[in-house]
């Protein structure tokens, strides 16, 4: 109950709302239920005019009398039976406006821990964030947050069917306040002697929940590697292991199953068994009339009864409670991880990117030492070096995805510790190596849902990275859907695409981190092509292996041992900055207007 307690005081109106409409329906139930017994007692009596009906049965009927008495009517049996229908309608539009009520805060809480989960994901460091399977956070979002959202809707039934219970207990007591105890005494031995097979739920959803993520943290990464599995004919080994997973899974739903089928087939004598001794009771010991016998049997069953639900449906809150607090694990460890944030305004790359004697650890191994850089504004930059050398790690530095260790990092004057690192980032274009494309249409790919992007700006940053020949000649063009993770395109149209993506924001600083490492010769020198174009109208900083890039450089820098060494050879060209104008016979990329020097859009979602 703690669980539903929990999300009762977090949705504290959503609750108060589908109580009083399950107070209010049980009410009027009862009600209904009252007018009932004593048209039951005048049959009886008709039916049986020398048997007494008992002190309990006349009291209900002096209490339904004067009720009808202060609306000016009398307790005839057209007026009895009208007071029991309009009562139980009056019941049945309560219960559905308390069954809405549920269903759409059930909705509500599993909208708000997805989102909960995402907003506190994207605001965490990195180095947290790499750290996590995606699995398991996928499995968050899809199924976790369903199962812990629906532990409100069997609280919220729980709590209906004591109201319910209450009111029958309150008629009981009215006909027999001895069966009425018995009854309580019997709906005690029901919640206390089964609660074993409650505990032996709750551990099998525990069970459940640990080893679902697992399954879909597995299984997302061998869908993500199903390519070179298959390849190597290893996909047998990747299936023994989660056809593995999947079993403890099944283990774990069995014993849920096994916990459920105990409950309802024990539930059952043991509810009977107390109705047949109060009805013993009735007939033995307190002689009670026939009229009283009926209703008391019908009041204390419906109170039996519905302790029987009651344990029916916390059994199904403590089976998915366990998906709650696991999701709720997950996003205060996001919250207790934030990404730092500065508050001074990023430039806009005018003069230079500086790196001053700055060094760098992952756990504890030296990657940089004493690191110092300077790349030009409107420069096109190489850095080379061998595989784990710290090429990627100066990238991240500079995006303020890790902080350095010790010295600084400075946009054009001001230190990028201190920036606004979302205002910082979204002058940056990004392209890695393995770019990933939505299983979408191009410009979805490029604008990445951003609806402040219009195609034109698509259209002119597919123009920018080579891409739009292609493009225009694609069935329904910028709208083609690319196929799954873009397979219906090369490599290199692919790798065009996620230039494009980079750039339609029109970015001050361009990194390409080993993009065109997996491109045949023919394709890195058509993208290299591109890249030219876009010399001089955007700092261009690569990370890469390839001569035909250091071709192309202003100046190339090689890192090895954690150090930084220029190229002897540097600069190959001169860089081309703001102030400096196109060489002589190359026109610019793109008209005055539609330059990347302007500044680009901080506003709307998506930005």
């Amino acid at each position: 109950m703690r669980l539903f307690w929990t999300l009762g005081r977090r949705y504290p109106w959503q609750t108060l709302f589908t109580l009083a409409g399950i107070l209010f329906a049980g009410v009027s139930e009862g009600f209904g239920l009252s007018a009932l017994l004593p048209l039951l007692n005048r049959i009886f009596q008709a039916a049986a005019p020398a048997s007494d009906p008992g002190e309990v049965g006349l009291l209900i009927d002096r209490l339904v009398g004067r009720f009808l008495g202060t609306l000016g009517l009398e307790a005839t049996v057209p007026v009895l039976l009208g007071l029991f229908v309009l009562c139980i309608l009056l019941k049945c539009a309560l219960v559905f406006l308390a069954n809405r009520q549920i269903g759409y805060t059930v909705t509500r809480i599993a909208t708000e821990m997805r989102l909960a989960l995402l907003q506190s994901l994207f605001q965490t460091r990195w180095e947290y964030f790499i750290r996590q399977p995606v699995g398991e956070l996928t499995n968050g979002v899809a199924t976790e947050a369903h199962r812990a959202s629906l532990a409100f809707h069997f609280g919220a039934r729980m709590a209906s069917m004591a109201v319910e219970a209450l009111i029958y207990l309150g008629l009981a007591v009215l006909v027999s306040w001895q069966a009425t105890l018995l009854a309580m005494f019997g709906g005690g031995v029901i919640l206390v002697v089964l609660r074993g097979l409650i505990k032996k739920n709750r551990k099998a959803g525990r069970q459940q929940t640990v080893h679902t993520q697992a399954l879909i943290a597995e299984m997302t990464d061998i869908l993500i590697s199903i390519k070179p599995l298959k390849a190597m004919a290893r996909e047998e080994a990747a299936s023994i292991l989660l056809n593995d997973r999947t079993r403890k899974v099944n283990r774990a739903l069995r014993k849920q199953v096994l916990s459920k089928a105990y409950l309802g087939s024990l539930q059952e004598p043991i509810l009977t068994l107390f109705l047949v001794l109060c009805l013993y009771s009735a007939l033995v010991f307190w002689r009670l009339s026939l009229t009283v016998i009926v209703a008391m049997v019908f009041c204390v069953g419906k109170s039996l009864k519905q302790f029987q639900k009651i344990q029916h449906e916390y059994i199904n809150l403590v089976e998915f409670e366990s998906a709650y607090w696991s999701l709720e694990e997950k996003i205060e460890q996001a919250r207790a991880a934030p990404e730092a944030q500065g508050g001074l305004p990023a430039p806009d790359l005018q003069r230079a990117i500086r790196f001053e004697r700055v060094s760098f650890r992952y756990d504890g191994r030296p990657v940089l030492r004493e690191v110092s850089l300077e790349i030009a504004a409107g420069s096109f930059v190489v850095l080379y070096g061998p595989s784990g050398a710290g090429k990627s790690t100066i990238a991240d530095l500079l995006i303020g995805l890790i902080r350095p260790e010790a010295g600084e990092i400075w946009i054009d004057d001001l230190p990028l510790s201190r920036l606004d690192l979302r205002g910082w980032r979204r002058r940056i274009g990004y392209v890695p190596q393995e770019n990933l494309l939505l299983s979408d249409t191009v410009f979805q790919n490029v604008t990445l849902g951003n609806r402040e992007l219009s195609p034109d700006a698509v259209q002119r940053a597919l123009e920018a990275a080579g891409a739009w020949p292609f493009v225009e000649g694609l069935p329904q063009g910028m709208f083609s859907v690319v196929g799954e993770r873009g397979s219906m395109l090369s490599g290199g149209q692919r790798q065009r695409i996620a230039i494009a993506r980079a750039l339609v924001r029109r970015p001050r600083l361009l990194i390409l981190d080993e993009a065109t490492t997996a491109l045949d010769p023919a394709t890195e020198r058509e993208i290299c092509a591109s890249l030219r174009r876009l010399k001089g109208e955007l700092t261009i900083l690569a990370i890469s292996h390839q001569a035909a890039l250091l071709e192309e450089a202003d100046r190339a820098f090689r890192v090895e041992g954690g150090r930084v060494i220029a190229d002897p050879a540097a600069p190959r060209s001169q860089p081309r900055g703001r102030g400096n104008p196109p060489a002589r016979g190359e026109k610019h990329p793109l008209p005055k207007e539609e330059s990347f020097h302007e500044k680009p859009d901080d506003s709307g979602p998506g930005h």
